[in-house]
């Protein structure tokens, strides 16, 4: 290294941080982690919806707490306002949540036009909140054929865009149907024993990241846009006050006019 030239003429020092290893050693939460559930198929036996309840089941058993949303009823994006009922019912859902899981069918080689829906109703942004930025997630999907990783392949593309932390296990059940009983309820077979697997690992990561996610999620590149457009106020504020004072008026009367 020592050939190497070392200075960053490109950081803005006042935004730059060192990592902090005590600033991920938070105090634990009192309650369960609070984990949601999606599923993505509407029908009378749907596999996809028997999966995640026997994930939601196993969630109960390692001491967490999770939540199912009922996608029936939901507008497509965009066909609704976002107070219709099942939209706030969702959105309130992700908002209360620590940790989600997205279980779809596999449709047509990709995942269900159903579970996107979902995804689609829950914003990047609202307001100053991120809702899902920092949120652990496991993917998983059922397929009425061999298996494949078409779907979880793409939920895992969209949990990165929501700015989520997907864990690395996931569950592929293949020929669904022959992997759960009249009940709905999932055999004893090596895409069970998955299952655990995936259920314990997400209930593992949120207990680790869920205190200090906000640290986890906080980038250099957003420190710098926040401390600019802040910069920016502070020197229009001042370029007011200052023309203010030159004509005796109030800061209102040289104020920029809103667009």
């Amino acid at each position: 290294m020592s050939e190497l030239d070392l200075s960053l003429p490109n950081i803005k020092t006042d935004t730059f941080a060192t990592p902090d290893p005590a600033a991920l050693r938070e105090p634990q939460a009192a309650h369960k982690p609070r984990i949601l559930l999606l599923y993505g198929s509407v029908r009378p036996r749907s596999y996809s919806r028997f999966l995640t309840f026997e994930a939601a089941r196993l969630l109960v058993a390692m001491g967490a707490e999770p939540k199912i949303f009922d996608p029936s009823g939901l507008p497509l994006p965009d066909d609704a306002t976002e107070d219709h009922p099942k939209v706030k019912e969702l959105r309130d859902l992700v908002a209360w949540s620590e940790g989600q899981v997205w279980c779809s069918p596999e449709r047509h080689g990709a995942m269900s036009g159903i579970l996107k829906a979902q995804i689609d109703w829950i914003p990047l942004n609202s307001g100053a909140v991120r809702p899902t930025q920092g949120k652990t997630l496991a993917v998983m999907q059922v397929s009425g054929g061999s298996q494949s990783f078409n779907a979880v392949n793409q939920l895992r593309v969209l949990g990165r865009w929501m700015r989520m932390l997907t864990i690395p296990n996931q569950s592929s059940v293949a020929k669904a149907f022959q992997e759960f009983d009249d009940a709905g309820r999932m055999k004893p077979s090596s895409y069970y024993d998955r299952v655990v697997d995936v259920m314990e690992e997400l209930v593992k990561f949120t207990l680790l990241t869920r205190g200090v996610s906000p640290y986890l999620t906080d980038r250099y590149s957003e420190r710098v846009e926040t401390a600019e457009e802040l910069s920016k106020r502070v020197n229009l504020i001042e370029a007011v006050d200052v023309k203010s004072k030159e004509c005796g008026c109030a800061p209102t009367c040289c104020a920029p006019a809103q667009t």
